[in-house]
């Protein structure tokens, strides 16, 4: 794949592959379930209604056209944001954004519901607290583990990925790190890791993607993705984002939610009308909350 840019550098064609995808799987759950185990990802292509996506970015959108950050009635980041100014309460306005009906129709609705239903064989509850990003030109997110920030009560957990619109490389959809749930040294080091409890640890890699990618003799998986498209994984695969670098200035919008078998005990700090977030400052905690003029490069 051309166009896969990490840190400001392309990724060598000997270093990247299209994620394998596992849709017509989903009639036949026990080998669905044995290839999440065997990829550690599940890459569904159009299992969402793309009308429906649509309308959830359609609605992300106009949110913040209002505060001046895109076009209006169009995708494209103007350069500039009024969001301090109009909104003081960062962290309410991005939960209000994040709360959208159409959008919450999506990531919480009932064709993602029957997807992680096959997935986990048994009955899903969704968390509440909702990843909302959206990425403009020279946005990434470092290589990571989700274990620290998310198993706090059990490892039962799937990171969903959803890709709310169009999403082609040079706007710097998922990657993962093809095998990766399989280095056993990585992931026994973050076992037991919690990024609250334990802050003299970094949870993101400092380590340029595709040098670790050359050093374990491994790819970075990636697609150009479609509204309709999600990617699924568990906690101990390694992922993070190509660089959004599309000349156009198209906003990246996408969403990461975690699911769990509903039988299993629930971190209070994702469930409820009032979440609290990972590390307490609810949907303030996010980068998303900052104004998109704001510059950050890493989770």
């Amino acid at each position: 794949m051309r166009g896969c840019i990490v840190q400001g550098r392309e990724v060598p064609e000997d270093l990247v592959g299209e994620l394998a995808d596992s849709a017509r799987l989903l009639d036949d759950p026990a080998v669905l379930r044995r290839r999440l185990a065997e990829d550690g990802y599940l890459f569904l292509r159009g299992v969402l209604d793309r009308d429906a996506v649509l309308a959830a970015r359609g609605e992300v959108l106009a949110r913040l056209a209002a505060v001046d950050e895109i076009a209006p009635g169009g995708d494209v980041f103007t350069g500039r944001s009024a969001r301090k100014a109009r909104e003081p309460d960062l962290g309410r306005f991005w939960r209000s954004v994040s709360e959208g009906p159409a959008l919450r129709a999506v990531t919480h609705g009932r064709d993602i519901a029957r997807v992680m239903e096959i997935v986990a064989g048994e009955a899903p509850r969704a968390q509440d607290f909702l990843f909302l990003r959206v990425g403009v030109p020279g946005r990434a997110t470092g290589l990571h583990f989700d274990y620290p920030f998310f198993t706090r009560m059990h490892d039962q957990v799937w990171t969903v990925w959803t890709s709310m619109g169009d999403t082609p490389v040079s706007r710097g959809p998922l990657m993962v790190v093809e095998n990766s749930h399989r280095f056993s040294d990585l992931v026994e080091s973050v076992v037991g890791f919690d990024v609250v409890r334990d802050t003299s640890r970094k949870a993101a890699f400092a380590e340029n993607a595709i040098d670790f990618a050359r050093s374990r003799g491994t790819r970075l998986l990636t697609a150009d993705f479609r509204a309709g498209d999600v990617i699924l994984f568990g906690m101990y695969l390694l992922h993070g984002s190509l660089d959004h670098h599309d000349a156009s200035s198209t906003v990246r919008v996408s969403t990461d939610l975690r699911w769990q078998p509903a039988r299993m005990p629930v971190d209070p700090r994702y469930f409820g009308a009032e979440p609290t977030g990972t590390t307490g400052a609810g949907y303030g905690e996010l980068n998303g909350a900052k104004p998109l003029d704001v510059d950050w490069h890493v989770r």
